[in-house]
C-alpha cells in the first residue's frame, strides 16, 4: 500500500506541474468535457502550540468538473505527513497519509449526491462514504 501511495503522489505532482502555468486545459465537447476548478500542491512545516517541531506535510488537492453525457465533479485530496503522527501505541512519531477520492453528481442547484473512498494509514482498511452534499 505504501508503494501505491508514493506512486499516486509522484503521478499527481507530475500531472500538476507538467502543464504550463500549472493549469489544466479545458476540454469542451458534446459528450466529454473537462473543466478545471482548482489544482494545487502545498508544502507545510508543522509546529504545535508549544513551538515544538511536528514534521512536514504535503497536501495535493485537485477538483475538476467533467462531463460524460452529464455533469460530474471529481475531487482528489491527499495529505502526506512526515514525522508528525504518533504510532498506535503512542510511542514515537512516524509518517502517515490520507487520500480521499470523491465523485459528486449535482442533482439540484445546491444539492449533490456524493461518493467518497478514503485510504489512510490510521484506518485498518479503506472506507466508502455515500451521502448528500448541500453547497452554500
Amino acid at each position: 500500500m505504501r508503494h501505491f501511495v508514493h506512486l499516486l503522489m509522484i503521478l499527481a505532482v507530475f500531472f500538476l506541474f507538467s502543464f504550463s502555468v500549472f493549469a489544466l486545459p479545458s476540454v469542451d465537447g458534446k459528450v466529454f468535457g473537462l473543466y478545471p476548478i482548482t489544482n494545487e500542491v502545498s508544502l507545510l512545516k508543522n509546529v504545535d502550540d508549544a513551538g515544538f517541531d511536528r514534521g512536514m506535510t504535503m497536501q495535493i488537492i485537485a477538483i475538476n468538473s467533467f462531463k460524460l453525457w452529464t455533469e460530474f465533479i471529481f475531487e482528489f485530496t491527499a495529505d502526506f505527513n512526515w514525522d508528525m503522527a504518533y504510532e498506535f501505541d503512542g510511542s514515537k512519531m512516524s509518517n502517515d497519509h490520507y487520500i480521499e477520492l470523491s465523485l459528486v453528481k449535482p442533482i439540484l442547484k445546491n444539492l449533490s449526491i456524493n461518493y467518497q473512498r478514503i485510504h489512510a494509514t490510521f484506518e485498518p482498511e479503506p472506507i466508502n462514504q455515500f451521502g448528500l452534499r448541500l453547497s452554500f
